[in-house]
């Protein structure tokens, strides 16, 4: 089997993610069949659809011809056999629970044609687990696409411990035929690669949190020249509770020093969890905050969050999760807003720069995982 013999698509899920998925596969000319369990979640999903077409069409990049030739390609299905039965590649976009996966799998394995490759878009969980719910492990891949999917080009393409090369060759080449960029994760690790660089830096603003100072304001003033988004900022946008979860898993994965502390889970407790619920960090009830940069803290700088960020991409390089520096700057600047990744950034700032901020992190909170790595004091990576 090779990518021309991908025709039909099966997305599981028509969320946020499983609706924006299937949007990249219409677009492309593929019959997709968007398959949910209650067909008032599909209607949803066939609706954000049809918005994305529609912003498309109004900002002059699709025809009304190309929209009407994408949605002919749409099925939707809320039997799962009927959904399965019939597709080459199936992607999986439930929540992030890994018996939910792993059940929802198991029944992909019966119902799905032999030839299938079952993806799941899982940001965390480790792919090897969740293939095995199924006598298919070979062909369980990891195909993390980011939101919103029909504007984001990253795709992390995952293999499982037992996923054949010919699988991880379909899912790299389907990801180009839909016009995004695939890369290549040789390794299953928690978080991949994209959110593996940055949870150390969710473990700074948890610490920041616990420490009582700088303020979350103070913090993201120093930043908001910077970035379209700062850094708590971001959080409440997503979700205080997406943080936490992820956090969590890290602490069970990884190392104990990733566990949120009991400030951050405060907000979780209360129910404010950012922009959903009106209030987090910030108070989202009029509209987005203005952060006030007069405010800005002195204690933190750029230079920490790179730091950070470098530190952890050469753990994945130590590891093994991927072995190539260029791969893992084009998955950071493409799955987040930096045009940059964090090799080219640390070439230009300079390794003994970072080196000194990761020592200043580490003497202040203690935490083995802002240790600067080997490869960090080495300093001869290039890109």
């Amino acid at each position: 089997m090779n990518v021309d013999d991908v025709k039909r698509i099966a997305i599981i899920g028509a969320g946020d993610m499983g609706h924006g998925i299937a949007a990249c596969f219409l677009q492309s000319g593929f019959t997709v069949t968007l398959r949910d369990i209650e067909q008032k979640f599909i209607d949803r999903g066939v609706a954000g659809i049809r918005s994305s077409f529609e912003r498309f069409i109004s900002k002059g990049k699709m025809t009304q011809e190309e929209y009407n030739a994408a949605f002919s390609g749409l099925i939707t299905e809320v039997d799962l056999n009927k959904a399965a039965k019939d597709a080459d590649f199936i992607i999986e976009a439930i929540p992030e629970d890994l018996k939910l996966k792993q059940n929802l799998f198991s029944e992909l394995d019966k119902y799905a044609p032999g030839h299938a490759i079952l993806a799941t878009n899982t940001s965390n969980i480790s792919i090897t687990e969740i293939a095995s719910a199924t006598q298919r492990p070979d062909k369980v891949i990891g195909y993390h696409f980011f939101n919103p999917a029909v504007l984001m080009k990253l795709v992390e393409v995952i293999k499982g411990q037992k996923t054949s090369d010919e699988s991880i060759k379909i899912g790299y080449d389907l990801a180009k035929k839909i016009k995004k960029l695939p890369v290549i994760v040789k390794k299953d690790s928690p978080g991949f690669i994209y959110n593996r660089v940055n949870e150390s830096t969710s473990v700074l603003l948890s610490k920041i949190l616990e420490e009582g100072h700088p303020t979350p304001e103070e913090f993201d003033a120093a930043f908001k020249s910077l970035m379209a988004m700062a850094p708590f900022e971001l959080i409440d946008y997503v979700g205080i509770d997406i943080l936490v979860h992820g956090m969590m898993y890290f602490a069970q994965a990884v190392s104990k020093e990733y566990m949120p502390s009991e400030e951050l889970l405060t907000y979780v407790k209360s129910g404010n969890l950012g922009k959903k619920t009106g209030k987090g960090f910030y108070d989202w009830s009029h509209g987005r905050p203005v952060i006030d940069t007069s405010k800005a803290t002195k204690e933190y700088d750029i230079n920490h969050l790179i730091a950070l960020q470098v530190n952890e991409a050469t753990k994945l390089l130590a590891e093994n999760v991927c072995d190539d520096p260029k791969e893992i700057d084009i998955a950071m600047a493409n799955g987040g807003g930096s045009p940059f990744g964090p090799f080219a950034l640390a070439q230009s700032i300079g390794y003994p720069v970072l080196v000194n901020k990761l020592e200043e992190l580490y003497n202040k909170f203690k935490l083995e995982i802002f240790k600067p790595t080997a490869i960090m004091k080495e300093g001869n990576i290039k890109v």
